[in-house]
């Protein structure tokens, strides 16, 4: 049986020839029920499609559609009439976003910091707005609602992305600023979690997650720090369990999670991340887990006949949040295994162990091969000017050997 399995991708090149060389390597798969499987994959175009037209595509990886409407039109289309599995849902993201991702994850008892949506500083462009705006929005005290929430606070855009928009505000004048220039962006005031002892991004593949110790004020190349045990076990069970958590709830299965421990306290901050970091320059010796587990993920999709779920199925999850008996750690326990229901990690983990037991191994060879080497160069050209590309080509070699010593094949 062939599969063939869709990248929708912007100006990335890295990863996507990284999966693609992954992909034509794994050869035939069996699975579960003994038949033989194949994938392929192919990057998806964009071009006129009539709404009763069958795809090829069994699975779509999508990094453009969070922007870009016309393929995610395509995308809704080939979910809701054929069954296509999407990572991610363009549902949810164009739906929830972050603001969305707030309230949930707030109704769930997360120690999400305290948030407050203020109204656009410059008007929206519509007819009705001067009407509007006279007749029912209320005057409001910006300094009042910044006080209420305590200096320093962040400013950012309710649906924003890449850190983009972002300010730390740590008075009334750089509030003002801020807002002033937000202009027609609809923008967050949240607290900031003063004094935290470790800050984690987490990058989630389907059930597999990595978390990664984050430094936001390095240049990218080094924000992800090569470090192991930088959290004790039950903060890290707890970062795992609310990355799963907000993936699971949301149907996003590629996505990025980050948090804040403070005194053994997690609180999640940003965790809407349509297009999550995999880049080669940025992830370095994390790239080869991302890669095979971006690889298993789809391949065990596929394989085993995984369909889209597009019913949240919140109620489950709010009738675990409204559980007075429950403590908070019994209520990620809940959590956790609803996320794990959802991902059916069980039979995961069982076809990772047969079907792709060989897929460690291939990863690691092709690592270490001229191919991988000529990608790093490749990829370090098309990022750094010229001055720097021996430098940098020499620092990520360096840590992708780092890696290969620590994972020989």
């Amino acid at each position: 049986m062939d599969h063939l399995i869709g990248l929708l991708l912007g100006t990335e090149q890295d990863w996507p020839r990284a999966y693609e060389t992954l992909i034509a390597r794994l050869g035939p798969i069996r699975g579960p029920d003994g038949t033989s499987h194949t994938l392929r994959t192919t990057r998806v175009t964009i071009e006129p499609f009539n709404l009763r037209d069958t795809p090829a595509h069994d699975l779509v990886i999508d990094r453009l559609a969070y922007w870009y409407y016309h393929p995610r039109e395509w995308l809704k289309k080939v979910a809701l009439m054929d069954d296509v599995y999407l990572l991610n849902s363009p549902f949810t993201f164009q739906s929830m976003e972050k603001h969305a991702a707030y309230c949930a994850m707030m109704r769930l008892g997360l120690h999400v910091p305290e948030t407050v949506l203020v109204p656009y500083k410059n008007p929206v462009d519509h007819t009705k707005w001067a009407y509007t705006a006279e007749r029912y929005n209320r005057p409001f005290d910006l300094d009042a609602v910044a006080d209420g929430l305590g200096y320093p606070l962040f400013m950012k855009p309710f649906d924003g992305g890449a850190w983009v928009g972002v300010s730390r505000i740590t008075d009334s004048a750089q509030l003002h600023a801020a807002y002033d220039a937000s202009g027609a962006r609809l923008m967050h005031l949240q607290q900031s979690v003063e004094g935290y002892d470790v800050f984690t991004r987490s990058l989630s593949v389907g059930p597999e997650t990595m978390v990664m110790k984050f430094r936001p004020e390095l240049p990218m190349h080094e924000r992800y720090a090569v470090e192991h045990g930088f959290l004790d076990a039950t903060a890290g069970d707890e970062v795992v369990t609310i990355s799963r958590l907000v993936n699971a709830f949301f149907r996003w299965e590629f996505n990025s999670c980050e948090c804040l421990v403070r005194d053994g306290v997690v609180h999640p901050i940003d965790y809407a991340n349509a297009c999550p970091d995999v880049a080669l320059t940025s992830l370095h010796y994390y790239f080869p887990w991302a890669m095979t587990a971006l690889l298993r993920w789809t391949a065990f999709c596929v394989v085993t006949g995984r369909r889209p779920s597009l019913d949240m199925d919140t109620a489950r999850y709010f009738a675990i949040a409204d559980a007075a008996h429950l403590s908070y750690p019994e209520k990620l326990a809940e959590y956790r295994r609803l996320a794990d229901d959802y991902f059916t990690v069980d039979a995961y983990r069982e076809f990772c162990d047969t079907a792709l037991a060989h897929v460690p191994a291939l990863v690691a060879e092709w690592v270490a091969s001229p191919g991988f080497d000529a990608l790093l160069v490749d990829t370090v050209r098309a990022t750094y000017p010229p001055a720097e590309h021996d430098r940098f080509v020499a620092h990520f070699r360096g840590l992708i050997d780092l890696w290969r010593r620590e994972n020989p094949a």
